[in-house]
């Protein structure tokens, strides 16, 4: 076995040699290697780091212009879409700047493997299921850290030099780096690193137990370094206990809500209609109606509010205050659907907007000038202050605003 300090780690197993190589996705000097071994060794099997869906994205410019954004809001998948492209701006960025794709070395093994006629496998979980179950993992105050970091990310000036991102397949700035994330997103850390380290081992040796070569068969599994060591001790471990793969099913599907997240949608609701019934039961119907006011100006305004501050037409505006009270009442909506398919309509994306999609989420320019990215921004911006609105009319200080917004209002009209 190779030294831990070493980008490669050679696992000499009873039936096979498996050499996982640990790189960092925008290394010229990874795609580099990365190639040169596959083309030196000429392995049996090459594995990579990727899902299929993903690697279509990479190859295949023209999904991108295929997308209905209108489609994406209304199954309820805009954040999801969000977070993805945000997740993948800053590599990108720092890709850019040193003339690497995010990614690149794992294209790369599959072209060696292509080249050569050596069969190749996608061993990661599908990006969108990784994210379900993030996001699904995350307590309400984890999804707010994982939030800000998305976005600080995103729009961050930070500029890595090519030596600075060789240093991060380095154990000490990995492990560091690892300590970090543990201590402050301990969930997201779980599934986006510990799960995936176990599935993507399991898929490397099950794709190495139905090969039928007659010798020992070497198999190179392509990797970002932050695996390299997880995944090392899962296939040690599946050797100890005699060949059995962890099973991966539960870990490759979007997990479902149960118990009281099931009905969570509901809360808010449940709890606007109580406030009313309550005013009419200590007020009668004056008091009821004042409570119904302030829930519609609160819930509409700050919806509202959200698409002024996306710099939304108008007429979306308008409609994200009208229709926010009915994304409120029926779970299955989104506050920010109808603003976004709205401001779709008035703005229709064009297939410049869906080239230049990933470029322009990385700069907050980019994010009003490409109308893919603004009513995903829209979305975003008029769900958030729907809810803030929901939260605000359940407490004090939404009292104070309504009574504040209403006597500014007489004072006007």
């Amino acid at each position: 076995m190779s030294d831990a300090n070493e980008t490669q780690v050679t696992l000499e197993l009873s039936d096979r040699t498996i050499v996982l190589i640990g790189t960092a996705h925008v290394s010229k000097e990874s795609v580099e290697e990365v190639r040169r071994f596959i083309r030196d060794e000429k392995p049996a099997l090459v594995c990579v780091e990727i899902d299929s869906i993903r690697y279509n994205a990479m190859t295949q410019n023209e999904n991108w212009e295929k997308l209905d954004i209108v489609k994406v809001i209304r199954e309820g998948k805009g954040f999801l879409l969000l977070a993805n492209l945000v997740l993948s701006s800053f590599q990108r960025r720092m890709g850019s700047e040193l003339g690497v794709k995010p990614g690149e070395e794992m294209s790369g093994a599959v072209d060696a493997a292509r080249e050569l006629g050596i069969p190749f496998a996608f061993c990661d979980r599908e990006v969108q299921i990784t994210l379900r179950r993030v996001w699904a993992g995350c307590n309400f105050w984890s999804k707010c850290k994982l939030l800000s970091v998305l976005f600080a990310s995103a729009f961050s000036s930070e500029k890595l030099s090519e030596e600075e991102i060789e240093n991060l397949k380095n154990n000490a700035e990995l492990d560091g780096m690892m300590q970090e994330l543990a201590k402050y997103l301990p969930d997201v850390k779980k599934t986006l690193i510990d799960e995936r380290d176990l599935f993507m081992a399991s898929s490397i040796w099950s794709s190495g137990t139905t090969m039928t070569s007659g010798e020992r068969p070497k198999i190179v599994a392509v990797m970002g370094a932050g695996h390299l060591h997880g995944v090392k001790a899962h296939i040690e471990q599946f050797e100890e206990s005699g060949g059995a793969a962890a099973d991966i099913g539960p870990m490759n599907t979007a997990p479902k809500r149960g118990g009281i997240a099931r009905y969570a949608g509901w809360i808010i609701p449940a709890l606007i209609v109580a406030l009313i019934g309550v005013g009419f039961y200590t007020g009668g119907p004056d008091k009821a109606g004042d409570e119904l006011v302030k829930w519609l100006v609160l819930n509409g305004g700050f919806a509202a509010l959200g698409s002024l501050l996306a710099f939304a037409n108008v007429v979306t505006v308008v409609a994200a205050f009208v229709s926010a009270p009915i994304g409120t009442l029926n779970p299955f909506l989104s506050v920010g659907v109808f603003a976004a398919v709205v401001q779709a309509f008035i703005r229709k994306p064009r297939v410049s907007d869906a080239q230049t999609l990933a470029a322009d989420v990385c700069k907050l320019r980019g994010l009003y000038r490409n109308r893919i990215a603004h009513i995903l921004l829209i979305f975003f911006l008029s769900s958030l202050g729907g809810v803030a609105g929901n939260i605000l009319t359940l407490t004090p200080a939404g009292e104070a605003i309504f009574k504040a917004a209403s006597a500014l209002w007489t004072s006007f009209f």
